[in-house]
């Protein structure tokens, strides 16, 4: 995975990515509980006084890759996408979520990790907040209702957030040769004529 820390001196940059390298390869032989910060110096050939002169521990380490490797997922939520506030563009949207699932095919080893076991509920929780941050407003004007009784917001969006991570994991874990585009259109599928409508967002073609 390419991993471009916003800094832009050169030297940080080098060590940044072989940190980051180093310690995506460890977790992926050894589960991220496994994997110690002299672990991580050896596999990347630095002192551990390197490592903590960038983080200041593991956990921080794992945050700073996370945080990158979810901005592939802000790609696909535009707010732009929705028109007049309830309308959705459906060949737009497919062709945004083929950008994230050939970003997480490029990572595949790291998006592994990041939706299975511990991981993939902080991920999920990352992906609903940005949901939030993204979309509250508009699913809070579409008032959604069962039986009289407004959907809550948190629901709608835990819901998406576990169908998408849920397709991904499947993706990631199987023997299924389904490429970006396929995996992309067969989201749209599910989602697109049936969610979406329920959820009060007229959909165009």
């Amino acid at each position: 995975m390419e991993f471009s820390p916003k800094k832009t001196d050169l030297r940080v940059l080098r060590t940044k990515k072989l940190i980051f390298n180093a310690f995506v390869q460890l977790v992926e032989e050894k589960g991220y509980e496994a994997v110690t910060i002299q672990d991580i110096a050896t596999e990347a050939m630095i002192n551990r006084a390197t490592f903590y002169a960038h983080f200041k521990d593991k956990s921080a380490l794992y945050d700073e890759i996370f945080l990158y490797a979810m901005e592939a997922f802000t790609k696909v939520l535009d707010p732009e996408l929705l028109e007049n506030g309830n309308r959705v563009q459906l060949k737009k949207l497919e062709l945004m979520i083929t950008q994230v699932f050939k970003e997480i095919k490029k990572n595949r080893v790291f998006y592994q990790i990041l939706t299975d076991g511990p991981a993939a509920n902080s991920m999920k929780v990352k992906i609903n907040w940005l949901l939030e941050q993204h979309y509250y407003e508009i699913f809070s004007k579409l008032k959604i209702t069962e039986n009289d009784v407004e959907v809550p917001i948190d629901f709608i969006i835990e819901y998406m957030s576990s169908i998408f991570i849920g397709m991904v994991h499947w993706w990631l874990n199987s023997d299924s040769d389904f490429p970006p585009e396929q995996m992309a259109h067969l989201l749209i599928k599910l989602v697109g004529n049936g969610h979406l409508t329920v959820l009060g967002i007229e959909v165009v073609k």
